[in-house]
């Protein structure tokens, strides 16, 4: 599989995917056109999300049409060169991939090797389920299962931080939640400016930011360019990436 699974559209206060061309370009070398999936924008227009997205990617000699723009979703997933799903809200996102039934295309054609790129939400369905997303449950899907070509859970957007005489729940505690009923069921948690990319089934972090591994209670850092697969696989009961 070619993945680059984005933790974030920004970082810092950069411009829009600014922080990410570079991997995309790397990412899309071989290709000359992309199928952007809006799906997840919930108050933007599918249109205005495209236009952001193409705006975005001008600099790169790669045409990025929109998944709404063709009649029939299924034959557009199945005649692309590529496929890109941004950010905005999870439920949203996985519900109208089972609505338009492409859930299943996507999974056969990434796993055949068709380059893929995600972020935030468009990341984090790339894990095995929706279960450690950070968005509201704002529609209901039929299944949290998403597209699992990764054997873990994703949590973009992933901080520690907590905001001073803040009383609620932190990220930590809530994937602390998580690993106690799930406890043989890893987490991957992306800093905004990091990724994960997969490329010659190897599964490694990008990004300054590196990222942070939770399994079984536990929480460690992940530096950047670690190779995770080579590191974990042995510590789990399947293998890293969902490539069967």
């Amino acid at each position: 599989m070619n993945l680059l699974l984005l933790s974030s559209s920004r970082a810092n206060n950069s411009e829009y995917l600014a922080p990410n061309l570079d991997w995309i370009r790397q990412h899309l070398n071989a290709v000359s056109s992309v199928l952007f999936i809006p799906y997840a924008g919930v108050t933007v227009s599918h249109d205005a999300y495209l236009s952001k997205v193409q705006q975005a990617l001008s600099g790169l000699a790669i045409r990025v049409d929109g998944i709404h723009q063709f009649v029939c979703a299924k034959t557009a997933v199945q005649e692309a060169e590529a496929i890109m799903i941004g950010g905005g809200n999870t439920f949203q996102l996985l519900n109208l991939l089972y609505k338009n039934d492409i859930l299943k295309p996507i999974q056969q054609r990434v796993t055949a090797g068709m380059p893929y790129i995600g972020w935030s939400a468009g990341a984090n369905i790339a894990g095995a389920s929706i279960r450690t997303t950070n968005d509201m449950p704002i529609v209901e899907p039929p299944s949290f299962a998403a597209l699992h070509f990764v054997n873990a859970q994703l949590n973009p957007h992933y901080t520690d931080f907590v905001p001073a005489d803040f009383h609620g729940e932190t990220r930590d505690m809530r994937l602390a939640e998580f690993m106690v009923l799930n406890p043989d069921t890893p987490i991957i948690g992306l800093p905004e400016g990091s990724a994960l990319h997969c490329s010659a089934a190897k599964l490694s972090i990008l990004g300054d930011a590196g990222g942070f591994w939770f399994l079984k209670g536990e929480k460690q850092p992940l530096p950047a360019n670690t190779e995770l697969t080579q590191r974990f696989n042995n510590q789990l009961a399947l293998p890293l990436l969902n490539i069967g």
